[in-house]
């Protein structure tokens, strides 16, 4: 029986580029018909594939034979998106690995890659590392905007916003254009920073000096952080401003000024932006629905609350409104209604997350409902996650008030098993319990006695 004729590189390119299913993909890859067949082009394809999927196992092994596969001479992009998908997974160590095998590959390193480097472990948050390879950008010539705007990045990420101006002062000094990122990098950083008047400076800076023209998000960045610091005339005059410069405003920005307005106490004027909003034509989303909600509880209004979360206005908030919800339910000594929302979350396709957890929990052991938070307690700590150290120790010393020793050596039996009873403050609780009175307690004395040998 005679053998299947072989796939031509360009068959293979196409098939692999019309081929949705990486899996699939991977195996018309291997194929023995392909055997030393192999274009760059395929190699880039099904690379990409694979690492989009993150089916990293496999794209290493295509990497590996492109290495071995002296034919090719592999272009500096091919390697950058490797290291963008290590970026993504979360694989520092893996981003530099590539990085610094780029020459085995047959191909210079530039400052191309060096980017893609540091965005990768910008990504990563690898911030002393990222300064150790800053300090070889020479090797890969001169820097340009895209190096700076990832270096300014890193700087605010790390609270280091004078440094992140300096930057941007050695950026002009050296004769290179700031672009339209450089600038919105630096305003929502001086945003998140209460530094206005830097940030409203810039702004001029990038429209009089340097010619660019501000996004919308520039606006948005500038309006949020005028409401943060309370001058909502500002806010008003940065709406303004868009609508003459022809820019639409979009829902992040009704978003924040109805907010502002509610926590100002301006119910009014908030539903009049609401109505301008519906009127442009935007539609609530999750964060509009949490806003309402927040309002909502604050007014202790918490049928109209639960009116949101069912869904009312078209859209489902996401867990931030459940968390609300919950928590001014806890603070309103509601605790079982609170309790009731947590168990029916899973009905309503929303999954707790760790300040769910920690918030129901806060607040029932504030209300003194011990049992019922040791069921919350069992199952966050089954999810992985944990309570704040505080809310722990009141947690064990309201049972030590109680004088629940049954629930108590359950629960820290459970803590023990899971490693998380190395919290100084539990053991200060129990040892001035087993003190008390100048005689030692017997229930909790056993109890000290067998987690100290455990």
């Amino acid at each position: 029986m005679g053998s299947s004729k072989p796939i031509s590189p360009f068959r293979l390119s196409s098939l692999l580029r019309s081929q949705n299913d990486p899996s699939l993909a991977f195996q018309i890859f291997l194929n023995p018909q392909n055997h030393h067949r192999y274009s760059i082009l395929s190699y880039d394809l099904i690379i990409t594939k694979l690492g989009r999927a993150k089916m990293l196992p496999q794209m290493e092994l295509i990497l590996q034979q492109l290495h071995n596969d002296t034919r090719h001479r592999v272009p500096e992009p091919l390697l950058c998106h490797v290291i963008s998908f290590y970026a993504r997974a979360r694989l520092p160590s893996r981003a530099i690995q590539t990085f610094l095998s780029i020459p085995s590959f047959r191909c210079t390193p530039t400052l191309k890659s060096f980017n893609s480097l540091l965005n990768a472990l910008l990504t990563c948050r690898q911030f002393q590392t990222i300064t150790h390879f800053a300090s070889r950008l020479r090797e890969f010539g001169p820097p340009n905007p895209c190096t700076y705007n990832i270096l300014i990045r890193s700087c605010f990420f790390q609270g280091r916003t004078d440094r992140a101006l300096e930057l941007f002062d050695e950026m002009r000094l050296t004769n290179i254009r700031p672009d339209k990122v450089t600038f919105g990098t630096l305003i929502h950083g001086l945003c998140k920073d209460s530094r206005m008047h830097h940030a409203f400076g810039m702004k001029k800076l990038m429209i009089e000096e340097f010619k660019l023209k501000p996004c919308v998000s520039v606006y948005t960045n500038l309006m949020k952080g005028v409401c943060e610091i309370g001058e909502l005339h500002r806010a008003f005059e940065i709406k303004d401003e868009m609508e003459r410069n022809g820019l639409r405003l979009d829902v992040v920005v009704y978003n924040t000024l109805v907010n502002a307005l509610f926590k100002a106490g301006r119910k009014d004027e908030a539903l009049r932006v609401l109505e301008e909003m519906k009127e442009s034509g935007y539609h609530w989303n999750s964060v509009t629905c949490n806003v309402m909600i927040g309002e909502f509880c604050r007014q202790k209004n918490f049928q109209e609350a639960y009116r949101i979360l069912d869904g009312v206005e078209g859209v489902k908030p996401d867990v931030f409104g459940y968390n609300v919800v919950i928590g001014w339910l806890c603070k309103e000594g509601k605790w079982t209604e609170a309790n009731d929302l947590f168990q029916d979350m899973p009905r309503r396709k929303c999954v707790p997350d760790v300040v769910t957890y920690r918030t129901l929990f806060d607040g029932l052991c504030r209300w003194t409902q011990f049992r019922e938070a040791a069921i919350v307690l069992d199952e966050m700590l089954f999810k992985g996650y944990v309570p704040h150290s505080k809310s722990l120790n009141e947690f064990v010393r309201g049972l030590c008030r109680e004088g629940n020793f049954e629930l108590l050596s359950t629960v820290l039996s459970g803590l023990a098993s899971r490693g998380e009873l190395c919290n100084e403050g539990i053991w200060n609780v129990l040892v001035s319990v087993v003190c008390k009175q100048e005689k030692l307690a017997a229930e909790p004395f056993e109890i000290f006695k067998a987690l100290a040998v455990s």
